[in-house]
């Protein structure tokens, strides 16, 4: 069996472009262990909604890699907006 401790920034981009198709998607790498990001979303399928519906939505794109001790995504600080 396969073990994985962590997603990569790229992994990370994909999963919500999925949802997200034509966002503006940014991920940093905070501490530089692959488990610590900040992601950075702005999407026109945020308008209208309150900051903690969109946060929603991008975690529910992101499935159940952030699910506690099972998921592979440990620490994510999210950051969305509309496109001006």
């Amino acid at each position: 069996m396969l073990f994985r401790s962590a997603m990569q920034a790229h992994e990370i981009e994909a999963l919500i472009r999925k949802k997200f198709p034509d966002a503006e998607i940014r991920i940093d790498d905070l501490a530089g262990d692959g488990n610590h990001y900040a992601a950075f979303v702005t999407a026109e399928e945020f308008r209208g909604l309150s900051r903690v519906k969109q946060h929603q939505a991008v975690y529910a794109a992101l499935g159940d890699q952030m699910q506690g001790s099972n998921g592979l995504l440990h620490a994510l600080a999210l950051t969305t907006k509309v496109p001006a």
